[in-house]
């Protein structure tokens, strides 16, 4: 059985997050952990929000959390994340917020304690932006989007 890899992440209650769950991976294999809403609100169909969790956190230097939607609610209701994955910085320390969207013909209630998304802590890499005159050559050049096929029925 590989090893886990936890990495310790601060997390700090709000008073409106009293009560709640703190985010819980639902099984030994989950890669997200589930988040709750810490409010109620009902999303119209068109509808964004950005839904209180009840908890801020302090994520270790070199790590993001990705924030991810859950894929029952996406096929059962269209109910989704609009900036898909997000990311919460490290240096970020206000209340964690899920910003959700309605993309389903009804109206969607959230209630107090539903599992809303998951939250994926993950390393960063960050970029050493290097200029230069020209970019090596590659079988794929600059074709963008579509240009290395795609649906085999596809026309046009």
């Amino acid at each position: 059985m590989p090893s886990r890899n936890d990495v310790p992440v601060r997390i700090k209650r709000l008073e409106h997050g009293e009560g709640l769950d703190l985010p819980l991976y639902a099984t030994v294999g989950a890669a997200g952990a589930d988040v709750l809403a810490a409010e109620e609100v009902t999303l119209a169909p068109g509808g964004r929000h950005a839904v209180a969790t009840g908890f801020a956190l302090a994520i270790p230097e070199g790590y993001e959390i990705q924030v991810r939607p859950r894929s029952g609610l996406a096929l059962k209701h269209g109910i989704s994340l609009p900036n898909t994955p997000g990311t919460i910085d490290s240096d970020y320390r206000g209340e964690l917020r899920i910003i959700m969207i309605n993309h389903g013909a009804e109206p969607f209630a959230i209630h107090r304690g539903d599992r809303i998304a998951q939250l994926v802590l993950a390393p960063v890499t960050r970029a050493e932006w290097a200029l230069v005159e020209e970019l090596d050559e590659t079988a794929r050049g600059a074709g963008g989007f579509g240009s290395t096929g795609g649906v085999v029925n596809l026309k046009g």
